[in-house]
């Protein structure tokens, strides 16, 4: 992770639920999606500001992947609207919206198997360059980040579960972004790679890098988020600290009778031929 951003530092214990004071970096105000009929989202809206990490959490079907994909560029949300920034990137294409900062990652990481780990990475870097050694600079700075450099030759086909998720994390922060959208990045991870993923996610957050985060793990998204948005059946029923979030009756009774949980919301893959999120993945049969 680039050290040398005109982002500001912030505090990296999310237990304290710091301010992060300042205009939000990215909204989504009143995003409504539908397909055919179905409200996958109603009017949902929430920021995310410079610098901080908010965690998007809901049952089953609540609509939090079609909102990544509203946002990213993926989909074009029916109504409402996307800012990154000054700048509207509602109905603008994801590759469009990836060059204006914020990269993504989808729920199933499918490495280019076939190529090196270095190579992968590099996928993502040449969305700002297709110069093979300032890209190539772009690439070993995040694997030494994620802690792969010395794999970097390796096929990406022969690293575990855990380390493929720190190459597509590696490979998203390649592309240079403001902000990350990560989807379920810690999914399949074991207690020592879930501890490590976090403890990244919060240098990412010192560098003035924000994030936003879908995840399974209520304690992991609890310990990390400066802000917790909750979705049920397409709607917004709570944006506020994680401590509020964990008490608010709302949220207790959408998740009566099942877990809290942000697994499964659909099939969305992550291929690592693309780095702007065009992948959609089949998002509103699983998370409508």
């Amino acid at each position: 992770m680039s050290t040398d951003t005109p982002n500001e530092t912030t505090d990296t214990d999310a237990s304290t639920t710091t301010d992060h004071e300042g205009e939000a970096l990215l909204r989504a105000t009143d995003v409504t999606k539908t397909f055919d009929g179905l409200v996958a989202l109603r009017d949902v809206s929430l920021d995310v500001r410079r610098g901080e990490i908010v965690g998007l959490i809901g049952p089953n079907g609540a609509g939090k992947t079609t909102l990544f994909n509203c946002i990213s560029g993926v989909f074009a949300p029916t109504e409402g609207t996307v800012h990154l920034g000054d700048e509207e990137i509602t109905n603008k294409s994801a590759h469009r919206v990836a060059r204006s900062g914020l990269s993504r990652t989808f729920q199933i990481t499918r490495p280019l198997e076939e190529l090196s780990v270095l190579e992968n990475v590099l996928v993502g870097a040449h969305i700002h360059t297709r110069r093979r050694g300032p890209a190539e600079d772009i690439a070993r700075e995040q694997l030494s980040f994620v802690g792969l450099d010395e794999r970097a030759a390796e096929s990406a086909g022969d690293l575990t579960v855990g380390d493929q998720k720190r190459l597509e994390l590696a490979r998203t922060l390649a592309t240079e972004p403001s902000i990350l959208l990560l989807d379920e990045i810690m999914a399949g991870l074991t207690p020592t790679e879930t501890q490590r993923m976090l403890d990244l996610f919060r240098e990412i957050r010192e560098s003035g890098t924000s994030i936003l985060l879908i995840e399974h793990d209520m304690e992991a998204i609890m310990s990390v988020s400066d802000r917790v948005a909750v979705l049920d059946n397409g709607e917004a029923i709570a944006f506020d600290s994680p401590e509020a979030v964990a008490s608010d009756e709302r949220v207790i009774e959408a998740y009566i009778g099942g877990d809290v949980d942000a697994d499964g919301d659909d099939g969305a893959t992550s291929d690592a031929t693309t780095t702007d999120g065009e992948q959609a993945g089949g998002d509103h049969d699983g998370d409508a």
